[in-house]
């Protein structure tokens, strides 16, 4: 990891404006909502607010659900600018390559080690974020060298092969021990038919954790993720990496703004069709915790909206100031990651011993969350804001 003393070129507003929002709404989680919506169980407004706070608990999405996607995404949106940048400094395939792999090693091990804090050992677990990107990243770099074509082609390959691993797994039989999935045989979100070789803890990816889990130290045996994530959520995560490199391509080399803008709309609106009528069909379901092909499809449909409107907004409109809030968070990403996860207690605590114990109470118990929360997001923009003015950006 470097720390950079100068902002790299070539940057677009619209894909740090994005990237902030993706990062704000993770940092918003100290907000907690479902405090509110149960403190207030009358209220649409705050359960509205605390299902687009929360991942869905199978099958659909929510505005939450499309964090990680977008994340994704924008890795493969930046790799055509970063491939460029490096190669105008005349450094070899050789260097390339070896950042590559490196930025790959420290994304894997970023992620193991923020899901290892208070904890007695290592927690070797490989569905965050970070990891998964960190899996997919020497891929999608080596299909930056190619055609648009060859990643069109790689996608579909990708997702096709994925599916079929899955539906090739079989279900569970009558004699099926239940009580090694965390779920039970009728458990509400278990999807009926051809469908069902896509359900929680008993499809093929489980199967494969079930293996390479314990290969690693463990506190005790590995029998399934709580919330049915699972480690070979990589292969379809960079279909989505491989989206937001086409992506990337397209803003890259666009000469018209409204031709890029038209070129989003078309293929948000085909990978839209695609997805839901796989999942209509019970082909395959929109599935976000274990990455089913239509969820890459669908996921990376809504990012293509989202960065088109964020490029008419900001670079069309020329609206940048308003999006300057999220700018500085989009600019430093790893740092509001690592910010996020580390130093919220200390914040917190801080808060408590300095300020008054209860001073999240300000507006009774009902909206602590929201106070304590606020608290959390100011301090850490201001962290962000700091390192901006210094023009300190950390980078793998």
């Amino acid at each position: 990891m470097s720390v950079l003393s100068a902002v790299p070129a070539q940057r677009v507003t619209s894909v740090d404006a994005y990237r902030g929002l993706v990062m704000f709404l993770m940092m918003a989680e100290v907000l907690e909502f479902s405090h509110v919506a149960r403190a207030i169980p009358a209220s649409s407004f705050w359960s509205f607010l605390n299902f687009h706070q929360s991942h869905v608990p199978w099958v659909g999405c929510s505005l939450h659900d499309l964090i990680q996607p977008s994340f994704s995404f924008l890795v493969g949106v930046a790799l055509p600018y970063s491939i460029a940048s490096r190669t105008t400094r005349s450094q070899s395939r050789r260097s390339l390559w070896y950042h590559t792999i490196r930025r790959s090693l420290i994304l894997i091990l970023l992620g193991i080690f923020l899901r290892s804090m208070n904890r007695d050992q290592t927690n070797f677990t490989f569905e965050d974020t970070l990891t998964q990107i960190g899996l997919g990243y020497p891929f999608l770099f080596a299909l930056g060298f190619h055609s648009e074509r060859v990643s069109w082609f790689a996608l579909c390959g990708l997702l096709v092969g994925y599916w079929a691993f899955f539906a090739a797994y079989p279900l569970p039989g009558p004699a099926f021990d239940w009580s090694q999935t965390g779920i039970t045989a009728d458990w509400e979100h278990h999807l009926k038919g051809f469908a069902a070789h896509w359900n929680k803890n008993t499809n093929a990816a489980w199967a494969f954790d079930r293996w390479f889990m314990n290969l690693f130290p463990r506190e005790k045996p590995f029998l399934f993720n709580g919330g049915g994530y699972v480690t070979l959520s990589f292969i379809p995560t960079l279909g989505t990496m491989i989206l937001g490199l086409i992506a990337g391509g397209w803003l890259k080399n666009s000469t018209s703004p409204w031709l890029l803008l038209r070129s989003f709309a078309l293929t948000a609106v085909g990978l839209f069709t695609v997805a839901l009528m796989l999942d209509w069909l019970g082909i395959c379901p929109i599935v976000k915790r274990i990455w089913t092909p239509s969820w890459t499809l669908f996921s990376g449909a809504w990012c293509f909206v989202l960065l088109g409107l964020f490029y008419f907004l900001t670079d069309v409109k020329n609206y940048k100031a308003v999006f300057f809030p999220l700018v500085v968070i989009g600019m430093n990403s790893i740092a509001a990651y690592v910010l996020s996860h580390t130093i919220t207690g200390f914040i917190d605590d801080s808060f408590r011993t300095n300020i008054h114990p209860t001073y999240d109470l300000l507006f009774g118990d009902s909206y602590r969350t929201l106070v304590s929360g606020a608290v959390l997001l100011a301090v850490q923009w201001l962290i962000l804001h700091w390192m901006y003015t210094k023009k300190l950006f950390i980078r793998i």
